[in-house]
C-alpha cells in the first residue's frame, strides 16, 4: 500500500482547536448563573452539586427534553438565542408541575459545522433563561459531527433537577371530584406540534417566514419564534400558598393527553371549550388545513401553556395569589366521575 500524507481529525471535518476555542468563549455565559451550591468547574466530567441544607427530606425531580422542529424555523430566520430559552423554559415547567425547585441545568448542542458565534447565541438563550429561572448552567456537551446534520442545521437537549420536600410533593393524589381546573396562558406554539404547523403554513398555504398574515397581525416566523413560557416564579407562590393538588404542562399532546396524566384513577376532567381566547394562530391553522377540533386539542396547546387543579374550597386563594403576581387565569373546567380523560363541552 503506498504512503499517503498524514491524516488528522480535522480532515474528517472535527476541527479540535476551534472546539476549544468556542468553549472558552461560552464558559463564561454558563459562570453567570453559578450558584454557592456549584462545586465544579465548566469542563470537567461531570458537574457537581450540593443540595441546599435547608431541605429536610429532599426529593430530586429531573426531567430531559428537547426543542423539537422549531428549530427548523430558527434556521431559516437565523434566530438562535431565543431557542436556549425554549428548551430551558420548557423543562423547568416539566419539574415545576410536581412542585420541584429548578437547581441546575446541563444541555445538549451538536452541530455537523461547529459555528461559534451560532453556538454562543443558543448558549447565551440557555444561561439567561437559567438566571431567569434560578437554576445554574453547571456544564453540557458541544458537539461537531461532520455528515450528521446538514450545514447550517443543529440539534438542542437539555436535562434539568429540581428539589421537592417529600411532603410538598404535587403529585394529584389529593385531586377531588368537583375540583376547579383553571389555565393559564402560553405565548403561542411553546416547543410542540411544530411539524403539523410547518406543513399547514409553509406546504399548505404556502407562506415564508416572512409572510405577513393579517388574522395574525404580524409575520409567519415571528409568530412560530415567541417563546416558551417559564410558569414557575407564579407556580411557586401556589406552591407556597397551598393553593394546588394538581398541574399538568400543555406540551406535546396537548390538554387531551397532558391533564389526564395528573389525575387519579376514577377522575376526569370536564373542559368548556370556549372559556379561554384561542390565539389566532391556532384558529388560521385549523381553517388553512381544515383541521378536526379533536386533532387541534390533542397537538396544540391551543393557548393554554398551564393547567392547575384547584380545590374548590381554596379558589379564591389561588385567584388572589395570582392577580398579585400578575396572572391573568381562566376558569376551564372541574374535576368529575370517569377514566382520566377529558371531556370536552
Amino acid at each position: 500500500m503506498p504512503k499517503t500524507a498524514a491524516i488528522i481529525y480535522a480532515d474528517a471535518g472535527v476541527n479540535i482547536d476551534r472546539a476549544n476555542r468556542t468553549k472558552q468563549r461560552i464558559k463564561y455565559l454558563a459562570h453567570k448563573t453559578f450558584t454557592k451550591s456549584v462545586l465544579s468547574e465548566i469542563g470537567g466530567f461531570g458537574g457537581m452539586f450540593s443540595i441546599p441544607l435547608k431541605y429536610q427530606d429532599p426529593v430530586l425531580v429531573s426531567s430531559v427534553d428537547g426543542v423539537g422542529t422549531k428549530l427548523k424555523v430558527a434556521f431559516e430566520m437565523n434566530v438562535h438565542h431565543t431557542v436556549g430559552g425554549d428548551l430551558v423554559n420548557h423543562c423547568v415547567n416539566d419539574i415545576a408541575v410536581q412542585g420541584a425547585a429548578p437547581l441546575f441545568f446541563m444541555d445538549y448542542l451538536a452541530m455537523g459545522k461547529l459555528e461559534p458565534e451560532i453556538a454562543e447565541k443558543v448558549v447565551e438563550g440557555i444561561a439567561e433563561a437559567c438566571k431567569h429561572n434560578g437554576c445554574a448552567l453547571i456544564g453540557g456537551e458541544t458537539a461537531e459531527m461532520p455528515g450528521f446534520y446538514p450545514e447550517g442545521e443543529y440539534d438542542l437537549a437539555g436535562f434539568i433537577v429540581g428539589v421537592v420536600e417529600r411532603e410538598r410533593i404535587v403529585n394529584g393524589k389529593n385531586v377531588q371530584i368537583g375540583d376547579i381546573v383553571l389555565g393559564l396562558s402560553s405565548n403561542g406554539l411553546h416547543t410542540n406540534g411544530y411539524s403539523l404547523a410547518r406543513k399547514l403554513l409553509f406546504e399548505v398555504a404556502r407562506y415564508t417566514a416572512d409572510t405577513y398574515v393579517n388574522e395574525l397581525k404580524g409575520k409567519v416566523g415571528n409568530e412560530l419564534m415567541r417563546p416558551h413560557r417559564s410558569y414557575w416564579p407564579v407556580l411557586r407562590k401556589l406552591i407556597d400558598g397551598d393553593c394546588v393538588t394538581a398541574m399538568a404542562h400543555i406540551t406535546g399532546g396537548g390538554i387531551t393527553e397532558n391533564l389526564p396524566r395528573v389525575l387519579p384513577r376514577g377522575m376526569a376532567a370536564a373542559i368548556e371549550f370556549g372559556s379561554w381566547p384561542v390565539l389566532p394562530i391556532f384558529e388560521h391553522m385549523q381553517k388553512i388545513g381544515n383541521v378536526p377540533q379533536d386533532e387541534m386539542l390533542r397537538t396544540f396547546n391551543m393557548g393554554m401553556g398551564l393547567l392547575l387543579v384547584v380545590p374548590a374550597k381554596k379558589f379564591k386563594k389561588a385567584q388572589t395569589v395570582l392577580e398579585r403576581a400578575g396572572e391573568k387565569s381562566y376558569t376551564v373546567g372541574r374535576v368529575v366521575k370517569g377514566d382520566r380523560k377529558v371531556i370536552y363541552s
